[in-house]
């Protein structure tokens, strides 16, 4: 507005026709004007695709540094399924660590690494940047009350905003996680040759739908553990600057987000195995083990395995949470940094 009205008033000190060089200020506002209405309407933008490249690189970056541990997680939560109650007693990290240099070879450790990566990257980008959304909405629209009232709604506005960037990306990418764990879980046995064999695979023999087993499961465990991530996260960094203010962002981030990690992990756990073992129902032609739903899913599983194996395999998901939430959350402060110096 400041602009059109220094141009406006330039252009009536112009004595008729206007000299030359007037008239070259004049069209020099304009074009000032012009260019900083594009910026304006450019920026959005900017920070959208620094959100979905910098959360799509700390995806990636962190499930490929910690694939090991993120498969014998797996392999943990799914031996119920198939294994007699001895077999199960006598399971361990490194007994199963052994069994797979052993059998599988080394670089069985990454398997479905390569589908891991192209999950994490459009699931780690939506999520960043939905929470990011949604944050912003619901501030600007409690900014609007009473202050007091925006000061002690902060912690909701993240919790919730957390669990609905959750709910959004595991919607919308939830066929490539599935194909992600059927992958992982296969050990001697190779009945799915990769990410397009498992998902015609899958189509062929389930149908569509089987792409979508455990889904139930998926959403409601999804929203807690990202909205338990994100808001012990930013609480924890908040407390941590205004206290240390001078201490270096990058430890900040990877200690708070380790933190997070492992609260998140500990509450949602047992929605993650049966998801688990809910998206390994009926694949590869073996016959269905829960048949009752979600709940029944829990029935089952406390009755045949006692309620400890609802926690199979956190042992491993403890030693993979820590660095992995951390990697997350410092690659994608750091690489979010680097862009916006960038510009």
């Amino acid at each position: 507005m400041q602009t059109d009205a220094r141009v406006g008033r330039m252009m009536e000190g112009v004595h008729g026709g206007g000299s030359g060089a007037n008239r070259k200020y004049t069209t020099v506002l304009c074009s000032q004007q012009k260019q900083q209405s594009y910026g304006l309407q450019r920026q959005p933008q900017f920070d959208a695709i620094q959100h979905l490249l910098a959360g799509g690189i700390a995806g990636a970056v962190s499930k490929t540094c910690t694939a090991p541990l993120a498969r014998l997680t797996i392999l943990f939560q799914v031996k119920g399924m198939h294994s007699d109650v001895a077999t199960l007693r006598k399971a361990s990290i490194w007994r199963e660590i052994s069994r797979i240099l052993y059998e599988e070879g080394f670089r069985a450790f990454w398997k479905g690494n390569l589908v891991t990566i192209a999950h994490r990257l459009p699931y780690s980008s939506i999520s960043f940047y939905a929470y990011e959304h949604y944050k912003n909405m619901m501030q600007s629209i409690i900014a609007s009350r009473d202050h007091k009232e925006y000061i002690s709604s902060d912690v909701l506005v993240k919790l919730v905003s957390g669990g609905l960037s959750g709910i959004t990306a595991a919607s919308i990418t939830y066929p490539l996680d599935l194909v992600r764990t059927r992958l992982a879980a296969q050990t001697n046995i190779m009945y799915y040759r990769g990410i397009c064999d498992a998902l015609s695979s899958i189509c062929r023999d389930e149908g569509s739908r089987g792409l979508y087993k455990g889904l139930g499961a998926t959403l409601l465990g999804v929203g807690p553990s990202i909205a338990i991530s994100f808001t012990v996260y930013e609480t924890l960094r908040a407390r941590w600057q205004l206290q240390r203010p001078y201490d270096s962002s990058v430890l900040i981030s990877l200690a708070c987000g380790s933190l997070s990690g492992i609260a998140s992990s500990t509450m949602t756990f047992p929605l993650d195995l049966v998801r688990r073992r809910m998206q390994l129902e009926g694949a590869a032609g073996k016959a269905r083990v829960y048949k009752s739903g979600l709940f029944g899913a829990f029935g089952h599983i406390i009755h045949s395995e006692g309620f400890r194996g609802l926690y199979r395999g956190i042992l491993a998901e403890y030693f993979k949470v820590v660095p992995s939430v951390g990697i997350v959350f410092m690659t994608y402060e750091t690489v979010k940094s680097l862009l916006s110096a960038g510009d």
